[in-house]
This record gives structure tokens, sequence and C-alpha cells, in this order.
């Protein structure tokens, strides 16, 4: 059977594919070097030259040989277009009517409601009257991705494209777990790194994750039992199958314990799990296609995760640059790797970094290091100094595993 991989970025889970020994082919935007390296790759911008779009891949998918569907990010938010790119194939994943209810927030901000699941109050074009001005908003996508397109409200009327929702001050996190329709088991609980200036970017972008979510042993005995209920009634309530992850906020209680808020479901495949493999040794594409199959995992995080953290970070260009030689670049804890010569425009993603450390601290620091090192690269082959580029180089700490890449 030839399984068809779509979506923006298919690099990670193409790898858990190719370990896994199924037959797969992918299809995306970017089509990276390394990952042409292991996969069939078909690329909207290598082979097409055209911009992102999911109406693009549908377009491009037409001339492929596939058997079966995977999607993931952000074809969730089409499920006509995966009811299409399945049609006479196995759709191995969530269903287009599961992704039409789960992505719609009058449907998913009522079940909240209802089964007490902590949710930012969220409002749709129409309802910004109620939205107390002594309280901080956030204006974002109604289909929103990688944090794209979220700024703090101005007050303005919403469009038919937009919600507005109660910031939530609080660690940003994601939980990655796969489901049978009716139960769930949590593969890991990590840190979503937003807007980090070390990487690249700002404001509400998601450059990343580290795993596990750094907490103390009393914290993680209140935190984990509260997501793997919210876990378990989201997958009752809207059949989830396979792999999802969920987006968090974890705030502080009125009893001063750990409080998650769900802010999004991810009903596919989600950029963190990649960690859970290099940390557990999973096979998430294994295991994925088992839980469609009604078998899940014996696996539990219930005991709090100890042993040493895994990062991935992913590095945006400070300007407009010209990538060096990038051949040596997958031994060099980077993944994502665009070719030798290719124009990266300010702001956009140049590829993703990793790092391993006995501590959080650790690991975030080899993150560091290993993005300004990218960075440094960059500038150098595109003629400009560090400095100027306003890059400071910071020196690693001693602490930091120098080999920090997978085993």
């Amino acid at each position: 059977m030839r399984i068809l991989i779509v979506g923006f970025s298919t690099r990670a889970i193409a790898e858990s594919a190719t370990r896994s020994g199924e037959q797969v082919l992918t299809l995306d935007y970017f089509g990276d070097r390394d990952q042409r390296a292991i996969v069939e790759n078909h690329s909207l911008l290598r082979d097409a030259g055209l911009p992102f779009s999911a109406g693009a891949l549908l377009e491009a998918s037409r001339g492929l040989n596939y058997d079966a569907l995977v999607y993931v990010s952000n074809l969730e938010n089409y499920p006509d277009i995966v009811r299409e790119m399945a049609s006479g194939r196995a759709l191995l994943g969530n269903s287009p009517s599961v992704l039409q209810e789960v992505r719609d927030w009058r449907e998913l901000r009522g079940f909240c409601s209802t089964a007490a699941i902590p949710c930012p109050t969220t409002w749709l074009p129409g309802e910004e009257e109620n939205a107390a001005a002594t309280l901080p908003w956030l204006c974002k996508p109604s289909h929103s991705g990688g944090g794209h397109g979220i700024q703090h409200w101005s007050g303005a009327r919403l469009n038919e494209t937009q919600v507005l929702q109660e910031y939530i001050a609080g660690r940003p996190a994601s939980a990655a777990f796969v489901a049978d329709g009716s139960r769930s088991v949590i593969l890991g609980i990590t840190e979503q790194l937003i807007g980090r200036a070390e990487l690249g970017t700002g404001g509400f972008t998601w450059c990343g994750n580290i795993l596990p979510l750094e907490t103390t042993p009393a914290s993680w005995q209140t935190l984990f039992p509260a997501v793997q209920a919210m876990t378990d009634q989201l997958t009752q309530r809207f059949g989830l199958r396979g792999a999802n992850g969920i987006d968090l906020v974890i705030a502080e209680g009125a009893d001063g314990c750990p409080l998650p808020y769900l802010v999004e479901v991810n009903p596919r495949y989600t950029a963190s799990m990649e960690l859970i493999e290099w940390d557990s040794g999973i096979n998430v594409f294994s295991v994925h296609l088992a839980a469609l199959e009604g078998r899940l995992p014996e696996f539990t995080l219930a005991a709090r995760p100890v042993g040493r953290y895994f990062g991935k970070g992913i590095v945006f260009a400070l300007r407009d640059s010209v990538t060096p030689e990038t051949g040596d670049w997958f031994t060099n804890n980077r993944r994502d790797i665009p070719c030798s010569g290719e124009e990266i425009q300010s702001g956009h993603p140049i590829c993703t970094v990793l790092a391993q450390g006995e501590t959080h601290q650790n690991c975030w620091e080899g993150l560091v290091r290993r993005a300004q090192s990218v960075q440094q690269e960059l500038l150098a082959a595109s003629g400009v100094r560090p400095a100027s580029a306003g890059l400071v180089l910071r020196p690693a700490s001693a602490g930091v595993d120098a080999d920090g890449g997978r085993a």
C-alpha cells in the first residue's frame, strides 16, 4: 500500500514513516533536502514554483499514485479538500466530519463549557460586544496554525475568518496523544516555544518545543490527570482517532496548582511527536496506524518524566539571505534542510535545530547555540557581518550536550 503524506511540512512524519517500514511518498511545500534523501517527495516550491495553499496541494495530488492518505498541518482546516484527496482511497486519520466539528469554535467552546474543560473565553464575529474591557484579548484566525496572524485585539470588528479569545497568562504547552475514538493515551507533554527572539522571531509565532514540560513532581501529579481527562473527553465527544495534539496554556489555579487551559485541538500528527520518538523510541507513525485499528499502546506518563530534555527549534532568517553549502547540515543536528544557494527571505524559516541536555536550561542553551551557528553561516554566505545584522553570539553553557542529535 502506497501512503501519501500531505501538508505544509512533512519531513518529520516522513522520517517516522520510513522507520516504520511503510511505503510512503510525500507532498508538501518545502521539499527539504533531508526529506528528499529518504523518501519520494513532491514539492510545491521546488517542483511547481507555487505558493502554499491547500488547493495547490489538492491539484498537485491529482497526478500521484497512492492508495491511502495521511494529512498533517494545516489540512485539518480544509475537510472538503481532505475528502476529495481521499476519494476512492483509505483515509488514515480523522474523518472530514470530525475535522469539521472539532475545528469549529462554536462547537468546541460549547462542549468545553458543558464538560467543564478550562478554555479561554472565545467570541465569534458579531459577538465582540461581549468582550469585557477589563480583560486582555487576542484576535486570531479561526483556522490558525503556527501562531500566524495572532495579535492583541485593538477593539476593531472581527471579520468572518477571525475569533476573539481571552488572553490567559501562563506557560504555552502542548500534549500529544493517540486515540481510538473512545480512549486516549498521552505520549508526551511539551513546552511550546513561542516568539523567541533567540530563534529569530517574535510575537505569537510557534518556533519549537522542549520535552518534557518542566514541572515539579507535585505539580505533575495535578497537571497530568487534568490533561488526561481533557484528551479523554475530547476523544469521546468528537470521536478522535490516531495521532492528535492539543495546545495548552498552563496557568496557576486559585489553589496555586497548575491549571491547563485548552487553546486548540490539532486532530493530526503534531510537530512535538518527533521529540517523543527521540526520547522514548516509540514509532509514532506505527502507533498512529495501530490506534486507527483500535489498538492503543501500553504506555503511561502518570509518573513524572525523568531524565534528559529534548528540544527542537525553528530558526528564522534575520534578513534576506542565501544558504551556504548545506550538504553536512544533517550531521550538525539540523533538520528541514534547505538546498545550497537557496534564497531565504527575512522572517521566513531556515531550518530546524535539535538539542538535548540534562536540564531544561541546558537543552534550551543548546538550541540557542545551534540557532546562532545557523544564523552566522547564513549571514557569512550573504556577505554580512553578524554584528551588523544584530546577531549577538553567546558562549555555550559548559553543561550543554555537544552531541545533541539522534542517538
